[in-house]
């Protein structure tokens, strides 16, 4: 049997998580395969709240922001399964944070979130930033399904 590789657009993702403008921070999940892994990225435009104050003249996407982005890529890996739909996915934790290079406006973070674990409603996922195929950000996450 092969894996189903499901996209998804802002409005459908705004279905799975309950964050708006200014703090929804995927445009687009490109693809999901349920348990497994979720690609997804968000564009960058110097109109983003953030650059306003971070840094004024040096624009600079936050880093506590990346990592937000790459956990709310991460809802659809679970909230696709069967058994968790209809749950919302919170993020419960990170770790391993390493932020290799920064994030500006105009750039595309690309992200990929790779479930690595799951005991009971807690995930464990490893994720990567990316900008212009460069690493920019890595992290392990855990969300949990509530």
């Amino acid at each position: 049997m092969s894996e189903e590789t499901l996209s998804f657009d802002v409005m459908e993702i705004m279905d799975m998580i309950p964050h708006r403008y200014p703090f929804l921070l995927v445009d687009r999940i490109t693809e999901c395969v349920p348990g497994k892994y979720s690609k997804g990225y968000k564009n960058l435009t110097m109109n983003e709240e953030f650059f306003q104050g971070h840094f004024p003249n040096n624009p600079i996407m936050p880093g506590v922001l990346q990592i937000e982005a790459m956990a709310q890529c991460s809802a659809p890996i679970l909230c696709t399964l069967p058994e968790y739909k209809g749950k919302l996915t919170l993020f419960a934790g990170v770790d391993n944070v390493r932020f290799k290079n920064i994030v500006r406006p105009g750039d595309r973070l690309d992200m990929l979130i790779e479930l690595t674990k799951v005991k009971g409603p807690i995930g464990k996922c490893h994720a990567t930033g990316s900008v212009d195929g460069k690493i920019v950000v890595e992290a392990d996450l855990t969300v949990a399904m509530k």
